[in-house]
């Protein structure tokens, strides 16, 4: 009984920002729900193998534990692999220019656009920017080719940027 005590407290903590983490990966709110879930699962399950590493490390155990979750739910599914190639302009903005202009739309706008990408993109598009990791790194999480990571963070940052510039042309 002790047992389901610490799990509620647990889930009632972070449950809102591991969908978040959720979220970004997951094509919608449904299935970043039932991501979340099979996370908190996964979590309690290993519970015992977390290490106490001092404030915060409580939480990015389990961001981790929602990442590799959410990647394994995609990959059962081969969207990772199977991400239609999308048409996209030759060259995006540069990074500095889409950071700005990505500064300039409300945050639920821009998680709309990620969230909208293909599968593919968006898992490496999220490892890159959101966790940090190099292409070499994203490649073996994922099972894929390095060339293939950089490929789709080039065409997933095409894509946001034609987003944001279509969104900003409408709302000048």
């Amino acid at each position: 009984m002790k047992d389901r005590e610490l799990w509620k407290e647990i889930y009632r903590k972070y449950a809102k920002r591991m969908l978040t983490v959720c979220m970004r990966y997951a094509p919608g709110r449904e299935q970043a729900e039932d991501m979340m879930h099979d996370g908190f699962i996964q979590v309690f399950r290993s519970l015992d193998k977390f290490t106490d590493r001092g404030e915060g490390s409580m939480r990015a155990w389990m961001e981790r534990v929602m990442i590799n979750t959410c990647l394994q739910q995609l990959r059962k599914k081969d969207l990772l692999r199977n991400s239609s190639l999308v048409e996209v302009e030759k060259e995006p903005a540069d990074d500095d220019s889409l950071e700005a202009a990505a500064e300039r739309i409300p945050a639920p706008v821009l998680r709309g656009f990620i969230q909208e990408l293909p599968p593919g993109y968006r898992a490496v598009f999220n490892l890159y920017v959101f966790e940090g990791m190099s292409h070499k790194e994203i490649a073996e999480k994922l099972n894929i080719k390095e060339k293939t990571s950089s490929s789709q963070l080039y065409r997933a940052k095409c894509l946001l940027a034609s987003q944001i510039k279509e969104y900003e042309r409408k709302h000048q």
